[in-house]
């Protein structure tokens, strides 16, 4: 991955007129950074909740478990904890749900939900319930 940062630094500076536009040239700077400096646990944590957004909260919790297992920053392990607590919530695992909130909590005492996450009728009492 290094050799593909210093490839594009020498093509960037070999260009000269001819380089693409500043704003393509950081999205591409943004994504390599992200694939040298990511830790495998953030690109399955990111694969997890795009599965989450796509309604496969089967595979989101199998990946969000995966991701934590493989290690993340302190933020994102709360943003995994959350999400699983959102998907036993919903599946009526009020346990598992106020057990994953708990680990949130945990990680940093200062986690809090959104307004819309808060309002949530499955999710929102159980955490207002822990948070206080």
């Amino acid at each position: 991955m290094k050799n593909k940062a210093l490839a594009l630094a020498a093509a960037v500076a070999l260009s000269g007129c001819s380089a693409p536009p500043m704003d393509e040239l950081q999205a591409k700077l943004k994504e390599l950074a992200f694939s040298v400096f990511a830790s495998k646990g953030q690109a399955t944590l990111d694969s997890a909740l795009k599965q989450y957004e796509d309604g496969d909260y089967a595979a989101a919790q199998r990946g969000l478990q995966t991701a934590l297992e493989q290690g993340l920053p302190r933020m994102e392990q709360v943003m995994a904890h959350k999400h699983l607590a959102f998907i036993h919530c919903a599946a009526k695992r009020t346990d598992a749900c106020r057990g994953e909130f708990q680990l949130a909590l945990q990680v940093d005492p200062r986690t809090d939900l959104d307004p819309a996450e808060a309002g949530h009728p499955a999710w929102g009492p159980v955490f207002q319930s822990l948070a206080r």
